[in-house]
């Protein structure tokens, strides 16, 4: 799971940081260590909101916990802006306002180098887990596509590999010409990035929290299988809102061939038969009227189970389905 896999990543990651941070007085190292530690509360949020978002549906949430997961992932979207890039910046602009000379350690080239294998593995099992989701498509289309877990998983990491290179030359180019001023733009790039990245996620994460319908295609598809159906004249409304990642719930009104019913009520010569036997017997007939108003609504609800089950079948992403005569 990249989840777990990056918790414990970047878990290793901050010990070494802020160890790196301590001994050197780097500003952009100690934005790193808290970036990753950032990273690494973020991603503990996003593992809750996983596990909460598989509970099963009950009395208080009855069509289940799906959303559990954007609602946690917005919090670490949050976390990721006041935590990571708010903290980052505040050292940045106190170093630029404070500078202190940055003393070179060979423990800032380990952590960093360790740092630099852990992100790149976690970013690894991320981009291989994007990938195997949507292996049709491109890599702009695959972030558009993706869950806000995972995207924000991938973000993080390729940001925190990013941030391990400009640290790498904010703490060569501040030793090699003994102005901190390097150091101080370094952590300010960093926090430029984590406050973008937030930015990204907690849009992502909004849309769904709100209700976000089901792509359009696969709307125009339900409509159009609908229409398909004997038993269906037209769908005059249809909507959907999202209950989880990527699984929805329908609601659609319908109007339904009269012919088609009648049809299905008494098909071949049984209609004819029970014509002759009401001819001129209206005792007969008002029995006739009163079992054919009793049996359409059954008819008209069969139909309907049966038509629900075959859009799940056809639309596995499609978990709730209401549908209404117009």
């Amino acid at each position: 799971m990249p989840v777990a896999t990056a918790i414990v990543g970047n878990t290793l990651v901050t010990i070494s940081k802020f160890i790196a941070s301590f001994v050197s007085g780097s500003s952009v190292m100690l934005s790193e260590a808290i970036h990753s530690m950032a990273d690494t509360l973020n991603q503990v949020l996003l593992l809750i909101g996983l596990q909460r978002s598989t509970k099963k549906a009950d009395d208080v949430f009855e069509y289940g916990y799906g959303n559990e997961r954007f609602f946690w992932a917005l919090i670490s979207a949050c976390g990721i802006f006041f935590l990571g890039a708010g903290f980052t910046a505040y050292h940045g602009f106190m170093a630029l306002v404070h500078p202190e000379p940055i003393e070179f350690n060979w423990i800032i080239v380990v952590a960093l180098l360790f740092s630099g294998i852990v992100e790149s593995y976690t970013f690894y099992v991320a981009a291989r887990q994007l990938k195997k989701s949507f292996p049709s498509l491109n890599l702009h289309d695959r972030l558009r596509a993706a869950d806000s877990t995972t995207l924000a998983v991938y973000m993080e990491d390729a940001i925190a590999i990013f941030g391990i290179l400009v640290a790498i030359i904010a703490v060569t180019l501040s030793y090699l010409s003994g102005n901190s001023l390097w150091d101080a733009l370094g952590s300010l790039i960093i926090a430029a990035l984590l406050g973008g990245t937030a930015i990204v996620l907690i849009i992502k994460n909004r849309a769904y929290l709100l209700g976000q319908s089901m792509p359009q295609d696969t709307q125009d598809a339900v409509i159009e299988f609908l229409n398909a159906d004997p038993a269906i004249e037209r769908v005059t409304n249809l909507k959907s809102v999202s209950v989880g990642w990527d699984e929805y719930r329908i609601a659609c009104e319908v109007e339904f061939n009269g012919d088609s019913l009648a049809r299905a009520a008494y098909g071949g010569t049984a209609m004819r038969k029970q014509y002759e036997e009401v001819t001129n017997d209206f005792e007969a007939f008002k029995r006739f009227a009163a079992e054919y108003a009793d049996r359409v609504p059954r008819l008209m609800g069969r139909r309907i189970d049966d038509i629900e089950k075959r859009i799940r079948e056809t639309f596995p992403k499609i978990r709730h389905i209401d549908i209404e005569i117009n």
